[in-house]
């Protein structure tokens, strides 16, 4: 039988997972800009293993360095509680990605499971939020050209299937 240390983890190990659970987590934000109604798209670099070429929204793993157990937000009994982590990954990546900052106001859009054609399961959860400031610089390397698009005209950009969608959908929330 399994025991549960008494002792908040000292480290990250995969150790005691049971490999038939686990997936990367990514998080993706559609980033809506109030002004003139319209959301960015951007084009994934030719050498990205899932969906090159494609126009997508900003978004990342949550990655190891995410959970520093130095610094939990909480220390709930025995475990190390991180909270907003979702949030702060998906301002983080936004800023990194495109150059941009975006608002904290998340509003839900959707989720996905998925297996990228290198075998890896990937769990996904989408959200929109507003632009705030800044002029877009796209992350060397990841992307390739940047769009502003409103609900007619995303439907002219190679989108990965279920983007524009999404575009769609977070123009009518904030737009209502």
């Amino acid at each position: 039988m399994e025991t549960i240390s008494s002792k908040p983890a000292e480290k990250l190990s995969l150790d005691n997972a049971k490999p038939n659970k686990l997936f990367y987590f990514v998080a993706n934000v559609i980033v809506y800009r109030e002004s003139d109604g319209r959301c960015l798209i951007l084009k994934r670099h030719p050498r990205e293993k899932a969906h090159p070429n494609k126009y997508a929204v900003t978004g990342g793993k949550l990655e190891w360095k995410d959970l520093d157990l130095k610094n939990p937000t909480r220390i709930n009994g025995n475990i190390l509680d991180y909270q907003d982590a979702i949030e702060k990954l998906l301002v983080r990546e936004t800023l990194e990605e495109a150059g941009i900052e975006i608002d904290d106001d998340f509003k839900y859009i959707n989720n996905l499971a998925f297996v990228r054609p290198d075998e890896v399961p990937v769990i996904m959860i989408k959200f929109a939020a507003k632009y705030k400031s800044g002029d877009v610089k796209l992350e060397e390397d990841s992307f390739s050209d940047f769009a502003w698009v409103n609900e007619n005209e995303v439907d002219n950009y190679d989108c990965i299937k279920g983007i524009p969608e999404e575009i769609k959908k977070t123009i009518k929330l904030f737009k209502e």
